[in-house]
């Protein structure tokens, strides 16, 4: 039978458009190759997963008394600051322990459950966001956390990462809390299927036990892919982190 000859090696791949004309207030950058392999990564994110993102807000009274009452003596002891970042490292894996969909990706049609908890922490640099990572978090204390987290930022902004300490992660955890932000929805770094978002901390009035009172909050953001978590589990999970926070000596105590 005869055969239909084969299209013209796919249209001879049609030419790229010339670059438009600029206008005399504008400039043309080329973009960074960190640039172009973020916003590869983020229309990935957003072409593959089905995302989905679920808000709280969380007290942080008791984690602030926490790191006022100790700061200066945990930082002669162990020679770095008490940060409020790894009290949630600690929250975040004391929750994906309970809630292990959240540490799980899709290969193909696979689910692969991570029985690690290497946890990704989002890092901005002048070059742009990168997200080194805090291997077997569950496996270190709270000292060894903030240590690491110091470690990776300094490698970070003097751009000496390797690529090893920029892959692998199972969560990730982003704060933009630290450039004022009130609320965001962040996008998964995948394969992850989930990404905690941080805020800034903004003294507001609240109701407690029948009286207003004012105290700092914090509005935390999970977004995750609901094509393996289900709306129950990304739920519980942040209000698990909610509730660890609040009162940190659930994730001390393993309760």
């Amino acid at each position: 039978a005869p055969t239909a000859p084969a299209p013209a090696a796919a249209a001879a791949a049609a030419p790229a458009a010339a670059p438009r004309a600029l206008g005399a207030n504008e400039e043309r950058v080329k973009m960074t190759r960190l640039r172009q392999t973020i916003a590869r990564r983020l229309k990935e994110a957003q072409n593959t997963a089905a995302q989905l993102t679920t808000f709280n807000e969380v007290d942080m009274t008791t984690v602030m008394a926490l790191r006022s009452a100790y700061k200066d003596g945990f930082e002669k002891r162990h020679g770095v600051k008490l940060g409020f970042m790894g009290f949630f490292v600690k929250a975040v894996v004391a929750a994906l322990k309970e809630i292990p969909a959240v540490n799980a990706e899709i290969e193909g049609t696979d689910i692969i459950y991570k029985n690690h908890y290497d946890i990704g922490v989002a890092v901005g640099t002048e070059k742009g966001l990168v997200v080194p990572v805090v291997r077997d978090a569950d496996k270190m204390s709270l000292a060894e956390i903030e240590k690491e987290i110091g470690r990776l930022g300094k490698a970070a902004r003097d751009g000496a990462l390797s690529l090893d300490q920029l892959q692998g992660g199972t969560f990730t955890i982003t704060n933009g809390g630290i450039y004022g932000s009130l609320m965001s929805t962040p996008i998964l770094n995948m394969p992850q299927s989930g990404i905690l978002g941080m805020h800034n901390i903004v003294q507001r009035p609240m109701a407690v036990n029948g009286q207003v009172v004012i105290r700092p909050m914090m509005y935390l953001a999970l977004s995750y892919d609901h094509r393996i978590v289900d709306g129950k589990e990304a739920v519980t999970f942040l209000v698990r982190i909610k509730e660890n926070i609040e009162d940190p000596q659930r994730f001390l105590l393993d309760v």
